[in-house]
């Protein structure tokens, strides 16, 4: 048969708006229908068996209870007994109250140092020739250095090197 012979004749049988709008059978619905009735079914089936009553819930929140109390006596514990956190490195652990009292006494035992303004070093100015140790620190800008341990040294910054000795010029022949 012939392809175009063969549209011919079902164009001329079936128009193609009566192709789309064609009912479909009773058997098609109760075959929907059908499929979401086991759905359900199989839905009830895994939820149904797993409890929901108040004493399931009541027994999970004991467990949480037990579990919450376990937790707090260990921290507890951690908290106000000495123990060794790691023996060959000789590090232990001690009550929280003692921890404080130490820290206290420690503290009290040190000088509290003055909190002033953070003072600029003076412009120092260089010779004509030789260039500064280090750079020159803008007016007003913030400069911190480490705190004197008594002995007074001179920085490095305030420090200049000596000038390098001029190489001798090579010697020229005739």
């Amino acid at each position: 048969m012939n392809l175009s012979r063969l549209l011919t004749e079902m164009a001329d049988t079936q128009s193609a708006p009566s192709i789309a709008y064609t009912r479909a059978p009773f058997s098609t619905w109760l075959g929907i229908v059908c499929l979401f009735v086991l759905f359900g079914l199989i839905v009830l089936a895994v939820i149904g068996p797993s409890p929901r009553t108040s004493d399931y819930e009541e027994t999970r929140a004991k467990k949480r209870m037990e579990k919450l109390k376990t937790l707090h006596e260990e921290s507890q514990k951690e908290l106000t007994t000495y123990a060794w956190v790691d023996k060959n490195k000789g590090v232990a652990r001690i009550p929280i109250d003692r921890a404080m009292e130490v820290t206290v006494a420690d503290l009290a035992q040190k000088k509290p140092a003055p909190a002033g303004p953070i003072a600029t070093p003076p412009a120092q100015t260089a010779p004509a020739g030789a260039s500064p140790a280090a750079p020159a620190v803008p007016q007003g800008a913030a400069v911190s250095s480490p705190p004197s341990s008594g002995a007074a040294s001179p920085s490095p910054a305030t420090q200049q090197s000596p000038p390098a000795p001029a190489s001798p010029a090579p010697a020229t022949t005739p």
